[in-house]
């Protein structure tokens, strides 16, 4: 089998992007998007990826020329797609620490634009013990923070050398508080007034929303082997995501942002906007949101995984009408957009390639509720007046799976028709459970546990008498009849 070197002629582009993080989503999502730009003629641009870690680096970066293949899998526009693209738009991979002379490099680097980042949640923060001398500082804002005093200093201030940073970190607002770490490290290293001026005039922080699930290299035995047959070339760096991607750009000035990274001008899903809060609230409510309403109720009535959930008619019924009857109203967005989003995540609940199991979802599942869910019962019944019955039942059902559980030695477990299964979520919740979950009134404490909440939900008009009897349903007639019953409640109020 020849190598991957000899697959594609890897063009030389100029390094216009610096990104920190070297792992599976960036290397999936940005990286293929800027592939994609360069084949079709919208970008011509490539990529400096940092290992912000102290780690080993993956030889293979090495032994591939950092070429790799990205096969996006899963259901678009009704089509199953299995799609491999070799993505040549990375330059070079190097260490912080291991090649930090190379690393400081790049800020004397020409053809610079952009900065890109993906370093966890956790990434973004700042350390008042982190140090300008250490090389490089701990943090990865401290790391930013140098690298843009290196450039500030190797061009003289020069106004026209800024960057524009990407940090795509599961956190809100991820690029105001990446700027913000950055001006106190400014402060705290004391480099000086004409530098924070800089920061503030030259370089300009976007915040982003991403969303594409990305699976990595085959877990599978004998998958890669398969799929490197296929190709015809060996691959060690194989990564896998769904087709569905989405990039949300939140730019203080939305055409610097668009010349610094064009691809939307390559169709790509990408989508500059002065406020990105509408497109995240879109996301957590019906994405997450219907899984979050639909997880305990279909575990509870027998499934396991995602996808079988959609072949259930039942449950893709209460889907249906949670997501496009309830849900999606509620959205600050125009409803055939938010619809035809809508549309696309229930292709993604039935990916093939994914088994997203139900109970990988159900992890924290009382905060996920208060998030996800609870706004959009808020929303509906300051609307129509009204409680929306599946999400409603869909507290029952999260009352019902944690009522279940009892302290084992293997943790907190409940049973499902002679099955044992896992609950995790935080002490308090847990603690909660054990005390009242066999009682008869445990709804309405559930319901009245403020910190939980952030209020109390008695307090919400027929909001205990409704869930109660959804929750009685669930006890005596099961899961999936209690589905059955809010879907038929919610569909006759359209007639």
């Amino acid at each position: 089998m020849k190598n991957i070197k000899d697959a594609a002629v890897k063009a030389k582009r100029p390094v216009k992007a610096l990104q920190f993080g070297e792992g599976n989503f960036l290397r999936a999502f940005a990286d293929w998007m800027i592939d994609e730009a360069n084949a079709k003629g919208a970008y011509n641009g490539s990529i400096a990826v940092v290992q912000p870690i102290d780690a080993p680096l993956l030889p293979y970066f090495e032994e591939q020329d950092c070429m790799y293949t990205a096969i996006m899998r899963g259901k678009e526009d009704g089509a199953v797609i299995d799609e491999p693209r070799l993505v040549t738009s990375v330059a070079e991979v190097i260490s912080a620490y291991r090649d930090y002379g190379r690393f400081m490099e790049y800020a004397s680097c020409d053809s610079l634009e952009t900065i890109i980042s993906n370093t966890t949640e956790a990434g973004i923060v700042f350390d008042e013990e982190d140090r300008f001398e250490a090389t490089p500082p701990n943090t990865y804002p401290g790391k930013l923070t140098k690298f843009l005093f290196e450039r500030f200093t190797c061009f003289a201030g020069d106004n026209t050398r800024g960057l524009t940073i990407f940090p795509v970190e599961l956190i809100e607002n991820n690029g105001g508080k990446l700027k913000e770490c950055v001006k106190k490290y400014a402060r705290l290293w004391s480099l000086g007034e004409s530098f924070e001026e800089w920061i503030e005039v030259s370089c300009m922080f976007c915040s982003t929303l991403v969303d594409r699930i990305v699976t990595g290299y085959p877990k599978k035995p004998g998958e890669a082997e398969k799929i490197c047959e296929k190709l015809g070339y060996a691959d060690n760096l194989i990564d896998i995501g769904e087709p569905f991607a989405l990039w949300v750009i939140e730019a203080p000035d939305i055409e610097r942002a668009r010349r610094a990274l064009p691809l939307d001008a390559a169709g790509l899903p990408v989508i500059f906007t002065d406020d990105q809060r509408p497109y995240r609230e879109r996301k957590v409510r019906v994405l997450n949101g219907a899984h979050t309403s639909f997880v305990p109720a279909a575990f509870l009535s027998g499934e396991n995984i995602v996808r079988d959930c959609m072949k259930n008619e039942v449950v893709r019924r209460f889907i249906d009408a949670a997501v496009y009857q309830e849900i999606a109203p509620t959205v600050k967005l125009p409803i055939d957009e938010v619809k035809a989003f809508a549309d696309s995540v229930c292709e993604r609940f039935e990916n093939p390639f994914i088994d997203h199991e139900l109970l990988s979802i159900c992890l924290n599942s009382v905060s996920k509720w208060r998030a996800r869910v609870l706004p959009s019962i808020k929303d509906c019944l300051a609307a129509n007046g009204e409680l929306p019955p599946c999400l409603t039942m869909s507290f029952a059902s999260l009352c019902e799976f944690y009522s279940r559980g009892e302290k084992t030695d293997e943790g907190f477990r409940g049973e499902r028709n002679g099955e044992k299964y896992t609950i995790s979520d935080d002490v308090g919740v847990i603690d909660f459970f054990e005390k009242n979950g066999k009682k008869d009134d445990v709804i309405s404490l559930f319901a009245s546990k403020t910190d939980f909440w952030g209020e109390d939900l008695t307090l919400i008009p027929s909001f205990v008498k409704d869930t109660e009897k959804y929750f009685r349903a669930i006890r005596e007639e099961g899961a999936a009849d209690a589905m059955s019953m809010a879907a038929d409640e919610s569909e006759s109020r359209l007639k």
